[in-house]
């Protein structure tokens, strides 16, 4: 391939480029969708029930003042994701980036899937919990599901997109 330097990786791989753009853009959708759907439905007593969502859990514990578990949820479940999300997008779609540039743009998405499994451990703790109580019961709702597809999708494509970038730097040296 002439001239690939100011082509995105859309560009220069074009059968793998729209596979890849449309599982990120459902994962920013389902992850959306999925902070603000219930994650849970808490039932105490068995007479009252509880919708537990990220956003629901987010406004909780800043309204109780519980600043160091509304940064870390914040942090790990909201910001992480979205940023890695928006990144691959931005690596797929932005021509004109260097060889050093892809390898850094990568290299900072794959170190942001390290810390995401830090929020998979949140939800975790969560169940464990809740599971715990004997005058409560929980079930799992549609934005756990969601959340979690959302996470896989970006995963596989996060491990596409980075195959294709390494050889995208390995062709252009």
């Amino acid at each position: 391939m002439a001239d690939t330097g100011n082509k995105s990786l859309a560009e220069l791989y074009r059968k793998q480029s729209v596979p890849i753009i449309v599982m990120l853009v459902v994962s920013l959708g389902l992850f959306l969708a999925g902070l603000f759907r219930p994650f849970t439905v808490v039932t105490k007593l068995w007479i009252f029930e509880n919708e537990v969502s990220v956003y629901k859990g987010l406004i909780t514990l800043m309204t109780e003042h519980e600043y160091f578990l509304f940064t870390i949820l914040l942090v790990f479940t909201v910001i992480f994701p979205f940023v890695k999300i928006n990144s691959l997008l931005a690596l797929w779609l932005k021509g004109g980036l260097g060889r050093q540039q892809v390898t850094r743009l990568y290299g900072f998405v794959a170190h942001l899937g390290k810390w995401s499994m830090l929020d998979v451990f949140v939800v975790a703790i969560l169940v464990l919990l809740l599971r715990s109580g004997s005058v409560a019961s929980i079930k799992i709702a549609d934005g756990l599901f969601l959340f979690c597809a959302s996470v896989m999708l970006t995963q596989i494509a996060s491990q596409w997109t980075g195959r294709l970038a390494r050889g995208q730097v390995e062709t252009s040296n």
